[in-house]
């Protein structure tokens, strides 16, 4: 496992046929862990978290899309995902599966979060900032200097907005109102593609530069 510090570890896995990025999230100290968006391939997953000890808790969804759900039925841990998404989880047409497969359906949401809200591993605490433009339901994960943007912020880019419930004027206040007052030196872990900083995509990304 990669350790950022001595609090946190993460690795990444891309999953599925559009890349998407799996987070594994631990407390460095006491072995829990969370899974940020398993979008397909669970089994890769299960060697790693096996091999590494890891205690699994909970899955956390940026959003309901299909490619970021896809694996949730695997693991018989509590789903959390914003209100605003969570009918996504159990419909294969609002998560757009249905156009792919022949349907993704997740278990129910265990937990519906909200924004400002803190979700602990031991001592590690994981922010909920509601970024809504991706989908209404669009969650960003912050903890330990680190954000786990979903389809919100990309490196360069951001997210899809031409997709039912999404909103290109709604995703850039989301972004330039909560994730770009971020500190400079924070790492985005996005949903898709490799991580960047606050710092570069205030520099470079040509939505916001």
């Amino acid at each position: 496992m990669k350790r950022l510090n001595g609090n946190i570890i993460v690795k990444t896995f891309v999953v599925g046929q559009l890349g998407t990025n799996c987070y594994i999230v631990a407390n460095a100290v006491t072995k829990e862990a969370c899974l940020i968006d398993p979008g397909a391939d669970p089994e890769p997953l299960k060697n790693y978290i096996r091999k590494e000890g890891l205690d699994l808790k909970f899955i956390i969804n940026t959003h309901g899309h299909g490619d970021h759900i896809g694996a949730n039925a695997s693991f018989r841990v509590p789903i959390f995902i914003h209100r605003r998404d969570a009918d996504f989880l159990t419909d294969p047409d609002k998560n757009l599966s249905r156009a792919f497969t022949a349907g993704i359906v997740s278990p129910k949401a265990a937990r519906l979060v909200e924004e400002g809200e803190i979700i602990k591993l031991g001592a590690l605490e994981l922010k909920i900032l509601h970024t809504p433009g991706h989908t209404q339901g669009s969650i960003s994960i912050i903890t330990e200097g680190l954000a786990f943007t979903g389809d919100a912020l990309f490196a360069g880019s951001i997210g899809r907005t031409d997709l039912a419930s999404g909103n290109h004027d709604q995703l850039i206040r989301s972004i330039t109102d909560k994730l770009l007052t971020l500190k400079d030196d924070t790492v985005i872990y996005p949903g898709h593609g490799g991580r960047s900083t606050i710092g570069e995509e205030k520099k470079s990304n040509p939505f916001f530069s």
